[in-house]
C-alpha cells in the first residue's frame, strides 16, 4: 500500500535546484508565451473539454520546453504536463503513485492569454505519491513568482533577488469573506444550490486562472478558493502555497488533498475558523 511506503520530510529540490527551476520557468516563459501574447488569436486557438476550454501553440511549446529541462534536471522524476494528459488521460493516474512527480500547467488561464487580458501564469507542483511537496506560481507579466515547500514558509519573489512573505489573511465572518469559486464549471444542479447563499459572502467570483487565485489568497487580497475541478495542475501548488502561507487547504469533506482525488470539493481559506464557516455554509455540496 502506498500508505506504507516512507516519504522523506526534506524539501524535494535544494535551493539551487528550485533556483534552477525557476530559470527554466522564466526561460519557458520568454521564449514561448511572452512573444505570443496578443499576437495569437481565438481563430489560432483549439478546444479540447468544451468551447470555452482553450488550447494554443504557447500551451504546447512551453510543455514541451518546460517537460524536456526538467526531464534533464530530474531525470528519476515522473514529468506530467495538463496537455500531455489531454492526450493520454491516463498519465494523471500515474502521478499520485509516483514517489516524485512534476506537474506541469503551461499557460493557466489561456482564455484571458487568447483574448489579451495579462491574466496568466505558470504553475509547477511537485508531488510524493500525490502529496504535493513544492509549489511555484509564475507571473509572465510580472516576472514574479511565489514559491513555497513543505517546510520553508511561501514567499513572492523577482528577480534581483527581492523576496516577500507571503501571508494569508486574517479570515472573518461569512459576510465579510471575498473569494474564488469555479461556479460555471460546476453541473447545473451544484450550481443551483450555490445560487442563494452566495450573497452570504461579500464577493465571489472567478479569474479564469488559477495560478493567480492562490497568488491572491497567498497575499491576503481574498479569504479562499473553491473548486470541484479538481485537475491537479491547478490545484496541487496552490494548496501547498496556501498551506505554507498559513492557511488551510482540504477537501469539503475533510480528506486531505492528493491528486489521486478526483471527484469533491477543494476548499482553500485563510485560517480553520474561516475555512470552517465556509464548510458549514456550502454543506450542500457534501450530499
Amino acid at each position: 500500500m502506498i500508505d506504507s511506503l516512507p516519504i522523506p520530510l526534506s524539501p524535494p529540490f535544494t535551493p539551487a535546484q528550485q533556483t534552477m527551476l525557476i530559470n527554466l520557468v522564466r526561460r519557458a516563459a520568454r521564449a514561448e508565451i511572452m512573444p505570443r501574447f496578443r499576437t495569437v488569436t481565438r481563430a489560432d486557438a483549439s478546444t479540447k473539454s468544451g468551447p470555452h476550454d482553450l488550447v494554443t501553440e504557447a500551451d504546447h511549446q512551453t510543455e514541451a520546453m518546460l517537460a524536456r529541462g526538467l526531464q534533464r534536471m530530474f531525470p528519476h522524476a515522473l514529468i506530467v504536463g495538463e496537455e500531455a494528459v489531454a492526450a493520454k488521460p491516463a498519465l494523471r493516474d500515474d502521478v499520485s503513485e509516483a514517489e516524485l512527480a512534476i506537474i506541469i500547467d503551461p499557460v493557466d488561464g489561456t482564455w484571458n492569454f487568447v483574448h489579451g487580458l495579462p491574466l496568466f501564469g505558470v504553475i509547477i507542483a511537485v508531488t510524493r505519491f500525490g502529496r504535493p511537496v513544492m509549489g511555484l506560481l509564475y507571473d509572465p507579466i510580472s516576472d514574479d513568482w511565489i514559491i513555497a515547500d513543505e517546510t520553508s514558509p511561501a514567499r513572492l519573489e523577482a528577480a534581483l533577488g527581492v523576496a516577500h512573505p507571503a501571508r494569508v489573511s486574517r479570515g472573518g465572518e461569512l459576510a465579510d469573506l471575498q473569494g474564488y469559486m469555479h461556479y460555471y464549471l460546476m453541473s447545473q444542479s451544484r450550481q443551483e444550490q450555490l445560487a442563494p447563499l452566495l450573497p452570504a459572502v461579500a464577493r465571489c467570483i472567478a479569474l479564469r486562472c488559477s495560478c493567480h487565485e492562490y497568488r491572491l489568497l497567498a497575499q491576503g487580497a481574498v479569504d479562499f478558493v473553491m473548486s470541484d475541478v479538481l485537475n491537479p495542475w491547478d490545484h496541487a501548488a496552490g494548496v501547498l502555497v496556501c498551506q505554507q502561507a498559513g492557511g488551510v487547504a482540504r477537501m469539503l469533506d475533510g480528506r486531505d488533498y492528493s491528486t489521486a482525488i478526483t471527484k469533491g470539493v477543494l476548499l482553500s481559506a485563510a485560517d480553520q475558523a474561516t475555512w470552517t464557516r465556509l464548510r458549514d455554509h456550502f454543506a450542500c455540496l457534501l450530499d
